[in-house]
């Protein structure tokens, strides 16, 4: 049974909350996806670029005052990865040329298949048309994978990153938010 489900921007104030979710999901979600070795691997590129919270662009999905999932999205150039990776690019994205990003998607394997995960999606495509974006990419893992297509996503290109010699698979996606 679901309980009474909330959503709200995220605070500085919620890092703590957000990282123990975000390892919960990382090591607990990837399994059958990736190998426990990749699974290690992606902990150097995901997490969470705190510039989003300070863009007020994060999001995060209670259920009775326990934290469910997250996700944002931004007007920024950077794809993917926390404050920990060095090619984050805070450059404007300009909403008439690019696509949006959805950023930094987690669901607490507790909360898995309830829906947690369309709830921030539709969040994040509702406010980034609200600012004049027509398209949303992401880098999706592969346990996000179905999520994202069951959502209307579609696989722009496979890609890879390098983490000391173990290759850990993503895939760039997106969407039109309106034809």
């Amino acid at each position: 049974m679901i309980g009474d489900v909330t959503s709200r921007l995220a605070t500085l104030a919620d890092l703590v909350a957000l990282h123990d979710l975000m390892t919960a999901a990382i090591d607990r979600l990837q399994i059958g996806f990736l190998s426990h070795e990749q699974v290690l691997a992606s902990r150097a590129i995901m997490g969470l670029d705190t510039q989003l919270i300070h863009d007020q662009t994060y999001f995060m999905v209670e259920e009775d005052g326990v934290l469910a999932g997250c996700g944002g999205w931004s007007r920024r150039a950077t794809l993917y990865g926390g404050d920990h990776s060095a090619s984050r690019d805070a450059a404007l994205l300009d909403p008439l040329r690019d696509a949006a990003r959805v950023r930094a998607m987690y669901t607490h394997p507790d909360f898995v298949r309830r829906g947690v995960g369309r709830r921030i999606l539709d969040l994040c495509e509702k406010a980034a048309a609200a600012e004049g974006f027509a398209r949303v990419e992401l880098m999706a893992t592969l346990s996000g994978q179905p999520l994202y297509v069951a959502c209307g996503y579609r696989v722009i290109e496979p890609a890879a990153v390098d983490v000391d010699g173990v290759s850990v698979p993503l895939l760039r996606m997106g969407k039109y938010l309106r034809e």
